[in-house]
C-alpha cells in the first residue's frame, strides 16, 4: 500500500499535463505534434540538454605522477597541521615522520583514483583508451 506521500505525488502527476519536448541538433526545444501519442525516445531534461549543447565538453586529462605529487605537496602542510593539533605529545620529528608516512600512502592512492576516474570518463564518453606500451618483458 503506498504511503500518503506517495499517493500525493501520484495524484499530482495525474493532475498536471506534461508536455513532451525534444531537443534538436541545434539545441532548440521542439514540442511533439499531436499526431505522435507517445514519443519514441525519452524526454530530455532541460539541464541535460543545456549541458550537452553548451559546446564545451569537459576534458579530463590522463593521470600523471607530476600532478599527483603537486597535489600531495599542497596537502602536506595541512596534514602536518592536523598531526600538530591531534597528536600534541609527538615531537616535531614524529609529526614530520607521520606526515611523510601519510604522503607515501596518499600519493599512490591519489594516482590510482585519478586513473580510475579517467577510465570511467573514457567509458562514458565512448572514447577509446590510450594504449600504453607494456613495460613488462
Amino acid at each position: 500500500m503506498p504511503s500518503r506521500k506517495q499517493r500525493r505525488r501520484r495524484d499530482k502527476t495525474r493532475r498536471h499535463e506534461y508536455e513532451y519536448v525534444y531537443v534538436d541538433a541545434e539545441g532548440r526545444e521542439v514540442e511533439v505534434g499531436d499526431d505522435e501519442a507517445e514519443p519514441p525516445a525519452k524526454k530530455a531534461s532541460s539541464t541535460r540538454a543545456r549541458s550537452q549543447t553548451s559546446g564545451r565538453a569537459r576534458q579530463v586529462e590522463p593521470p600523471s605522477w607530476r600532478r599527483v605529487i603537486k597535489r600531495g605537496l599542497i596537502f602536506a602542510p595541512f596534514m602536518f597541521l592536523v598531526f600538530s593539533l591531534i597528536a600534541r605529545d609527538l615531537t616535531l620529528a614524529g609529526r614530520l615522520f607521520q606526515t611523510i608516512y601519510l604522503l607515501v600512502m596518499f600519493i599512490p592512492f591519489s594516482y590510482l583514483l585519478d586513473r580510475m576516474m579517467y577510465r570511467r570518463f573514457l567509458r562514458q564518453s565512448g572514447q577509446a583508451p590510450t594504449t600504453e606500451p607494456s613495460r613488462r618483458t
